[in-house]
């Protein structure tokens, strides 16, 4: 903690078998969490040392929530702080373990016998357990998690926050799958916490994600596993076999940086028929940076100058860079039209629409001769997001940012529907 020293701590808040977290004087409403070179099983029937997990811990931790956060999920992660401990926003942890399963395995073939190991669920199997280490944390239904009724930083967890947190653990674990899938590596099963933000009020996801947190198979192979089932599995615990049990944490620290990375950068090219379209095509541009994606304004006229539209149209074909062209043209719409008969690429059309003449100049993106494949989307923000639906097939962050967007807002309606009813009340 030769880091940690240079924060002002106050009085440990908790303590359990990995970390310990601290309140941080100087900064209210933040904690400082520090891992343990502890490793454990069983509710801590097993434990032993393992020199150097809280680094490696902390490192996995971090990428994690990183990525989750840059995507635009809602976590109390703050930033990393030392090798062994990260700064998180103070929350009250709300104390369910959420468990979500992509295939059959471990502790739910005991509890489901006849289900063969390695079934598929589609959707995802999603579990509850109530923190409760002297009961091995028992498995709860949704109405038992209603009915306790849960008040934490001033928030009664009801049915609005019950489906909050439902719909968030599906999405992070999709989102951790579609990450890990390009290590050529299968996410099995996870488990995550959520806690109440004392400062906002809000549910986050909170506590930690290593390699304690989940199940990871490369390349689908269960005998490769990486995670901690691997120190489970132990028939006796030897220096030997910790040793391989550190190499797979390692393993899993060093590759859980790459999640951060694409793999495929794509970008969207935008032509506009004249400068007067600027303004709709900064929007498109804007839309498009909150992806991630690169976005490239050009100016051209189908009309005009054909031959420069396929110039450009060659500059971006030559360097295999993944690209989405966006015509932006009003009155007669050539760019779309001309450009989708002379690519491969994806082509979109974004006419700006204008009071006078719009509903007669629509028909030149919409009705075009035969061979032509080119979309059209009126808002240039839609069409920002149906470039990024197309990229992200093969850019897992642009993907992670649409599955992040698509929660949040089925968060804000719910919770929308949740004030409402309130003042009907």
């Amino acid at each position: 903690m030769s880091c940690a020293t240079q924060l002002k701590l106050g009085q440990k808040l908790n303590e359990g078998k990995t970390k310990q977290i601290f309140e941080l004087v100087d900064e209210p409403g933040h904690v400082l969490v520090q891992s343990k070179d502890q490793i454990t099983a069983g509710n801590a029937v097993r434990k032993d040392q393992m020199e150097g997990k809280a680094a490696i811990a902390n490192k996995t931790t971090s990428c994690v929530f990183k990525l989750l956060q840059d995507a635009g999920f809602k976590t109390a992660f703050v930033r990393q702080h030392s090798e062994t401990a990260f700064v998180a926003s103070r929350c009250e942890m709300i104390p369910i373990e959420w468990v979500c399963r992509r295939i059959a395995t471990g502790s739910f073939l005991k509890r489901n016998p006849g289900v063969k190991e390695g079934y598929r669920f589609t959707p995802l199997k999603m579990e509850m357990f109530f923190k409760d280490d002297a009961n091995n944390d028992p498995q709860w239904s949704e109405e038992q998690l209603l009915a306790a009724g849960f008040e934490l930083a001033g928030l009664t967890i009801g049915r609005c926050e019950v489906d909050i947190m439902s719909k968030s653990t599906v999405a992070i674990f999709e989102v951790l799958e579609k990450a890990w899938a390009t290590q050529d590596c299968t996410l099995v099963d996870m488990k995550i916490e959520f806690g109440v933000n004392v400062t906002t009020k809000e549910i986050v996801l909170a506590d930690v994600i290593d390699n304690d947190s989940w199940r990871l198979w490369p390349a689908g192979d269960r005998s490769q596993q990486k995670d901690k089932q691997v120190y489970r599995d132990l028939k006796e615990v030897t220096p030997e076999a910790m040793q391989m049990v550190k190499r797979n944490f390692e393993w899993v620290a060093e590759r859980v940086k790459l999640l951060l990375e694409s793999q495929v950068k794509g970008r969207v090219v935008v032509l506009m028929g004249s400068t007067s379209d600027v303004a709709h095509c900064e929007k498109i541009r804007k839309a498009c940076g909150s992806y991630g994606i690169p976005c490239h304004l050009r100016v051209n006229s189908a009309h005009k100058g054909p031959d420069e539209t396929l110039r450009i149209k060659a500059e971006y074909e030559g360097d295999g860079v993944p690209t989405i062209f966006v015509a932006v043209a009003g009155r007669s719409n050539g760019l779309g039209p001309v450009m989708s008969g002379n690519t491969a690429y994806p082509v979109i059309n974004c006419p700006p629409i204008t009071p006078d003449w719009g509903a007669q100049d629509i028909w030149s993106s919409l009705r075009m001769p035969s061979g032509l494949g080119c979309s059209t989307v009126l808002s240039p923000e839609a069409a920002a997001q149906f470039a990024a639906q197309i990229l992200g097939l093969n850019d897992h962050l642009v993907w992670v940012k649409l599955r992040a967007s698509m929660l949040n807002t089925w968060i804000s309606l719910k919770q929308a529907d949740k004030k409402l009813q309130e003042c009907s009340l």
